[in-house]
């Protein structure tokens, strides 16, 4: 209370008569035991910050409103929130999505060589090729991978240097040195 802070320079009551307060209502509110909110508000606070770190920081009013019910506690979402925003606790927002392809309708697709059959008997049998993006604190890095689906293994991947557009090219080159240190050939 900015009272406390100038009392001991010029007196309650000229502070209280600046901020056009009665002196009364500073002693009183000294004096008098917490309310039943207050009290309840800081049960609940100890609770949320156990919740919000128990998530490393990433939970926000809501998940944290959730868990809290979940444990049994009775308590209504706007007070969660209340209480964060008061103690400077917030969740991790989710980034919009950028587009990142746009595909072309009139481009020529591949054949789909297995007509959708993702099985196989034996390794080496079939092998599906992905080619993706990781948001990494640099930028977007392409991966290229091979998956045996027999083994569900990844038998070849490709991670370029560059990170502007996707390389594929030399996924194929480097599927034995990745598949000699997973498992012995096949017979």
């Amino acid at each position: 209370m900015p009272v406390d802070q100038l009392r001991d320079r010029f007196g309650v009551e000229p502070v209280c008569r600046v901020l056009d307060r009665c002196p009364g209502t500073y002693y009183g509110r000294k004096h008098r035991p917490p309310s039943a909110r207050a009290q309840r508000d800081a049960v609940l606070i100890e609770e949320i910050e156990a919740v919000h770190q128990a998530s490393h920081g990433t939970c926000g009013a809501y998940r944290v409103h959730k868990q809290l019910r979940r444990q049994g506690m009775q308590v209504a979402r706007c007070t969660v929130e209340r209480l964060m925003r008061a103690h400077g606790l917030q969740g991790v927002h989710r980034r919009d999505r950028r587009r990142t392809t746009t595909p072309d309708e009139s481009a020529p697709r591949p054949p789909d060589l297995v007509n959708r059959q993702f099985t196989a008997d034996r390794p080496d049998r079939l092998w599906l090729a992905d080619i993706t993006y990781v948001r990494t604190w640099e930028g977007l890095v392409y991966v290229a991978c091979l998956l045996d689906v027999f083994s569900r293994r990844i038998v070849g991947r490709s991670r370029p240097k560059l990170r502007i557009k996707p390389k594929t090219g030399s996924t194929k080159s480097r599927r034995v040195p990745a598949r000699v240190s997973t498992r012995p050939p096949s017979p």
